[in-house]
């Protein structure tokens, strides 16, 4: 049987990692500064998380949420002193595309409303409503378009004032670091505007955090960089590690009933032990600060770097945009120099987005060994 094509691939096939190092089928060793978008947030193999999934495995891997799971308490527990999101409750999914699935369900039930503005080189993720509300027409097909979706550029106040004013929408979807989209942010006033124009008009303000969440940019979640406070925030990528692992947190305004939301896999015990691990190495490594102290010394070495036209994003969401597009860059940096990085839509952007537990050593690997290539 062949294999759908998804994405054009590399000749590389890993068989092992280990921290920020992949090895593949042929003993060759590359350095890690993509995290499968960014998804490893720990490090791979960390041992701490080895230990907990090995434990948990050979405790109980899954039963239906028709069951008392205690993990998930204590998971939701633990999310909660380490983000500082109070006052919330916690559904947990799969995936990214789910949690903002869900997300904009709950902000239709919860308004009885159906539009949704969304913002320029948005992305949300592949599935219905999720795809709908990203800007990229070539992965929205015909029964995705039925949804009502009015996109604004980001920091446009008077745009989106004239949006939000018409009444319709049950929810506006924001990230506060654009993934893939190219690592454009909201300015702080421009966050605090939706934030409050989403009070005054009864539009539940969606955090779209899938990619920036759980330390990534220095803080536990993005929007903490500009003051305000979302009535529902998405995760997932970092969250598990590699586990599939996603979830909404779901401030307490809005009131949950049976059969609203559901799912099978979520919150299972793998993937809670999963999420407990990396919360726990986030915590005892103290990863977020160094998510902000490792983006003031990559922003350091890339000033000498002269063929970088601009730094963008923060922590360890980054990106060096250049003159010129930098697909076959990436092709040359994994070849010739063994280095996976990020593309995205910005094709003149080279992304940055590795383990919260990089060393400043690890960013001059990094940089030698791209303008070997430059």
């Amino acid at each position: 049987m062949k294999l759908f094509d998804v994405y054009p691939l590399y000749n590389v096939t890993p068989v092992k990692a280990e921290g920020i190092t992949l090895t593949d089928d042929k003993g060759e060793t590359y350095l890690d500064f993509y995290g499968g978008h960014a998804v490893i947030s720990i490090g791979h193999s960390h041992p701490h998380y080895v230990d907990r999934l090995k434990e948990q495995l050979e405790q109980m891997a899954f039963y239906s949420n028709s069951i008392k799971n205690p993990l998930q308490e204590e998971l939701s527990q633990k999310l909660e002193a380490l983000s500082g999101c109070v006052d919330y409750q916690l559904f947990l999914c799969n995936s990214g595309a789910e949690a903002n699935e869900n997300a904009l369900k709950l902000a239709s039930f919860h308004t009885g409303k159906a539009g949704v503005i969304a913002f320029r080189n948005s992305f949300h993720g592949r599935t219905s409503a999720a795809v709908a509300a990203t800007d990229n027409p070539k992965i929205n097909a015909p029964i995705n378009r039925q949804h009502q979706v009015d996109f604004v550029a980001l920091n446009d106040l008077t745009a989106f004032e004239q949006l939000i004013s018409r009444s319709n929408h049950c929810a506006v979807i924001l990230e506060a670091l654009q993934g893939v989209g190219g690592l454009d942010e909201p300015t702080s006033e421009f966050y605090q505007f939706v934030a409050k124009k989403c009070r005054e008009h009864n539009v539940v303000l969606i955090a779209d955090e899938v990619q920036s969440g759980f330390g990534r940019t220095g803080k536990f979640f993005a929007f903490q960089h500009h003051g305000i406070q979302p009535d529902i925030i998405s995760m997932a990528k970092g969250m598990g590690n590699g586990f599939p692992v996603g979830g909404i947190l779901i401030h307490n305004d809005l009131q949950p009933s049976f059969g609203m939301l559901g799912t099978t896999f979520g919150g299972n015990h793998m993937a809670c032990t999963a999420s407990l691990a990396v919360l726990e190495v986030i915590e005892k490594e103290n990863l977020i600060a160094n998510a902000a102290k490792m983006e003031a010394y990559f922003k350091e070495k890339a000033e000498k770097v002269p063929q970088v036209q601009k730094v963008k994003g923060r922590g360890l969401m980054l990106g060096l945009e250049f003159e010129d597009e930098v697909g076959e860059l990436r092709k040359r940096l994994i070849y010739n120099q063994h280095i996976f990085t990020g593309g995205s839509a910005n094709k003149k952007l080279l992304r940055f987005l590795p383990a919260l537990n990089i060393t400043s050593n690890d960013i001059d690997l990094f940089f030698e060994r791209l303008k070997n290539e430059l």
